[in-house]
């Protein structure tokens, strides 16, 4: 399997897996714990890594949502609980999830080690929002290292992707109309943006382009480790399905 062909093969189910623990109801029980809706611990624990940002900060990171959500969303969350306290409580989240998930799966040692070369080895330069997730530390137990290691490269491809978006010339309200078209208005954007076919163009080499620039930092993986990351981001989506 070459470095592009790992990337391709495993982009599909981290990014399923990664997201899965977002709206758990054990998710939104500890949101409701805090005083924080949904929505508003899903934008504030996900966003919080960045600190105490203005909601335009959050609105370049996350890059779908219109900005008038993100300040309406952010601004009300931040009122009620700080951002990086929210984060944690976030990730605490997202690694209890990977307890009661994944544990007794096999092979999330190799898949550990192999994740986390990967993320050891990007250039965080222009990917804020990765940086951020992938600055705090990990647990130590297998399990919900495993899904904090799913989690943040989920994170990666979503930076990388966001870049590439912007730099074919496409923007992401428009990208977001044409991959999630029943979501536009839930995510502010009201009318919808036009789709033309010239769009779509631009939307699929921003997915080349996507691949090409992770395929170096999954090439730091030998054999082996390319194997074990293939076949645990496939045990772990097959685990939360």
């Amino acid at each position: 399997m070459t470095p592009l062909e790992l990337v391709q093969s495993t982009s599909p189910p981290v990014n399923g897996a990664g997201a899965a623990f977002y709206f758990d109801p054990a998710t939104l029980a500890r949101g409701k714990e805090l005083g924080l809706d949904g929505f508003r611990f899903y934008v504030l624990g996900r966003g919080g890594v960045l600190g105490d940002v203005e909601p335009a900060v959050v609105a370049s990171a996350f890059g779908y949502f219109a900005p008038g959500v993100m300040e309406a969303i952010w601004g009300s969350a931040k009122e009620r609980m700080a951002p990086r306290d929210a984060a944690r409580e976030y990730l605490r989240c997202a690694e209890d999830f990977g307890r009661a998930r994944l544990s007794g799966l096999e092979g999330l040692d190799a898949f550990n080690e192999a994740a986390e070369a990967v993320v050891d080895a990007v250039d965080v330069s222009a990917l804020a929002l990765f940086a951020g997730v992938a600055a705090e530390p990990l647990p130590d137990d297998t399990p919900a290292r495993a899904y904090r290691n799913v989690m943040t490269l989920r994170e990666l491809r979503g930076s990388v992707h966001l870049l590439s978006v912007v730099a074919s010339g496409l923007h992401p309200a428009t990208a977001h109309a044409i991959r999630r078209p029943d979501d536009v208005a839930s995510f502010g954007w009201d009318p919808a943006p036009q789709v033309t076919d010239e769009n779509r163009a631009a939307l699929a080499a921003a997915d080349e382009l996507t691949d090409r620039l992770l395929t170096p930092w999954y090439d730091v993986l030998d054999a082996e480790q390319a194997a074990a990351l293939a076949a645990g981001a496939s045990a772990i989506s097959t685990a939360l399905v």
